[in-house]
């Protein structure tokens, strides 16, 4: 199923792996409040990284390279703070 969806999503499939884990922090663990945060996080960060792409930057940039290098030390940080070995 994961292939399945990252053939369907291309690069971006890893945004659904990271937002919900950075929306569990914003609103802790209650899933009345976790999913509808997790979706509209995840939706917004599109959104600015499209807008991003699409108007900052002189050529377009696909999506994928421009949420690795957001998340990237996004998932850095949250494997830092649920591991206190690192």
């Amino acid at each position: 199923m994961t292939a399945a969806a990252v053939s369907v999503g291309g690069a971006i499939g890893w945004i659904g792996l990271v937002i919900p884990h950075a929306a569990r922090l914003l609103v802790g663990a209650d899933h009345k409040r976790l999913l509808p945060m997790s979706l509209a996080l995840g939706a917004s960060f599109l959104l600015v990284i499209d807008n991003i792409s699409r108007t900052l930057l002189p050529a377009e940039v696909p999506l994928g390279i421009l949420t690795g290098l957001v998340g990237v030390p996004i998932l850095i940080v949250l494997l830092r703070r649920s591991q206190t070995v690192w």
